[in-house]
């Protein structure tokens, strides 16, 4: 005889000091929410700049990208999370390929009208609200450090240089990454450049498009041969303090750290 019951998940705690529940409902969309009119959209994105510059930090224009042989079921099949990391060298053309493929300009419609160039992830209104930084210890052909990408300039500018694994250890729940990652990428929000439009919506947005990015950069690496640990782990103050981000207009979202899987095989569970 078959059971026919419902079976449902137990119940996880409610109530006024459940944030999670009050954002979930205070960010859904109502028929009754006018949002801005293009004309407003127009105007704000044309005071936004498409991605922080950092003008006067050394520049380092990106080359050629790597090919990747890899076909997208064959980095679909073989993307995993590696339990531990052994670091590598990184030159530029390896970043080239993982950044340009996490959130590179793919084609410009400006030409057309469109205020913003089109990037590798989707993202709510083409707003682009998300910066990437990335920290290595293992550059090759470029100084080691905490360097910023500008997918507007297809450059990455050199903010801090030499071993930053002191500070960056401390932050992070696994502080061993700190030294075990060839390169560590922190995908930052600047809030503004899409809750002006969305609200509370676009705070959901942000969150989905940082999934996006980290995902692209999974299956690059893995085009790569390299494996990927997405991080949630860290300290959001001091990963914030790091990168000089004041916490609050702009912050760190997510984080993936980027090696060669110690075991070298992508059979562990994902």
């Amino acid at each position: 005889m078959s059971d026919d019951r419902l079976f449902v998940d137990p119940p996880v705690p409610t109530g006024e000091d459940v944030l999670w529940e009050t954002f979930h409902e205070n960010s859904k969309t109502s028929r009754y929410d006018l949002p801005p009119s293009d004309h407003e959209v127009l105007a704000r994105m044309a005071m936004l700049a498409e991605s922080l510059t950092y003008h006067g930090y050394p520049a380092w224009q990106l080359p050629e990208a790597r090919p990747l042989t890899m076909s997208l079921g064959e980095a679909i099949r073989s993307r995993f999370t590696s339990r531990t990391l052994i670091p590598a060298d990184v030159d530029l053309p390896t970043a080239a390929t993982l950044l340009r493929s996490g959130y590179g300009v793919t084609h410009d419609q400006r030409s057309v009208g469109y205020p913003r160039a089109f990037r590798a992830t989707p993202s709510a209104g083409a707003l682009y609200p998300l910066e990437l930084y990335f920290y290595s210890a293992f550059a090759v052909g470029f100084p080691s450090g905490l360097y910023h990408y500008s997918p507007a300039e297809d450059n990455v500018r050199l903010l801090r240089s030499g071993d930053l694994s002191h500070r960056l250890g401390p932050a992070l729940v696994s502080p061993a990454l700190a030294t075990e990652a060839s390169l560590l990428v922190f995908v930052t929000a600047v809030f503004g450049r899409t809750v002006f439009k969305y609200g509370d919506r676009g705070y959901r947005f942000i969150l989905l498009e940082a999934g996006h990015v980290a995902q692209n950069l999974n299956l690059a690496a893995a085009g790569l041969g390299l494996s990927c640990i997405n991080l949630g782990g860290f300290f959001d103050r001091q990963v914030d303090d790091l990168l000089d981000l004041d916490g609050l207009t702009h912050s760190t979202v997510y984080m993936v750290a980027i090696g060669i899987d110690r075991d070298g095989s992508g059979t562990h569970p994902r």
